[in-house]
């Protein structure tokens, strides 16, 4: 398929464009709105391709909860091992597109690695995700910054205390939810361990109130997150902050979302991957 035709993909899917304007521009490259709609199937995400573990996997329990947020209830998606005794937490905070079926399948493969998984609703406030992404990108850009790591820090502060916690909270965010994880390490001393992938980095007279330790996963090809590397790292240094950064060559932003052939870099997804749970383990099991 045409490069010019997967960019143009990969920036409706990643909210820099609004589907009209996506549709209209696809329809000049491949000549007619018909061959548009046709290459549709082949570029849009396939949800249901990509998950790995099953909502109905026997060996998890799983639902729908509510917690007290900064201004109201976040609705979250939980799953955990069945069985199992106290757990260590681990708060999935999910990219510009909302609490949807790939970041529920990312919650459930955290939870088979023994852990009490939380996804939260970054939407709630707002009504929760949309069905319609276009419409969960402009929603997300209405957030209030402030409230919304208020929320996430409300996240943490509710799993110290659940009944099934052993207390230990982790943090892994994406994309925009990574720079929320960045956001969550400054504003949350409870928290254990923090894991943003390719998420932007918080202001530099902010790190210092980092208390976790954090492992950060950066893309080769992501130049506008990456420019914020060299201030994040000496401000980390200054400050003596525990940290791991990880750069996966020839990986693009979001190289971990495995619904969105584009930008899925199979090799940097797993090895980043592998690291996140020795890491989450190690932080949050000894």
């Amino acid at each position: 398929m045409d490069h010019t035709i997967k960019d143009l993909y990969d920036a409706y899917h990643h909210g820099s464009l609004d589907r009209r304007e996506f549709i209209k521009r696809l329809s000049l490259l491949a000549g007619t709105t018909a061959a548009a709609n046709a290459l549709l199937p082949l570029l849009e995400k396939n949800y249901a391709h990509a998950g790995i573990i099953s909502k109905d996997d026997p060996r998890l329990n799983e639902e729908y909860i509510k917690y007290p947020g900064a201004a109201g209830d976040m609705r979250a998606y939980l799953a955990r091992p069945k069985g199992a005794a106290k757990l260590p937490a681990v708060i999935i905070i999910h990219e510009n597109r909302g609490l949807n079926p790939h970041i529920e399948d990312v919650t459930r493969r955290i939870a088979l690695e023994g852990f009490l998984a939380v996804a939260p609703d970054a939407l709630s406030p707002l009504g929760g995700t949309p069905a319609d992404e276009d419409n969960a990108v402009k929603l997300i850009g209405q957030l209030d910054i402030k409230t919304n790591t208020s929320n996430y820090v409300a996240a943490v502060q509710y799993l110290k205390t659940h009944a099934l916690s052993s207390e230990k909270v982790g943090v892994i965010g994406f994309c925009w939810g990574g720079a929320a994880a960045n956001q969550v390490a400054v504003n949350s001393p409870d928290v254990s361990a923090v894991v943003p992938y390719y998420g932007r980095q918080p202001a530099d007279q902010d790190v210092p109130k980092i208390k976790a330790p954090l492992l950060l996963h950066y893309a080769g090809l992501d130049e506008g997150i990456n420019k914020g590397i060299p201030a994040y790292e000496a401000a980390l240094k200054k400050a003596s902050i525990d940290y791991k950064l990880y750069m996966y060559e020839g990986a693009k932003h979001a190289f971990n979302n495995d619904t969105n052939a584009e930008r899925y870099n199979k090799e940097a997804a797993e090895l980043a991957w592998k690291r996140t749970l020795s890491f989450l383990k190690e932080k949050l099991k000894s």
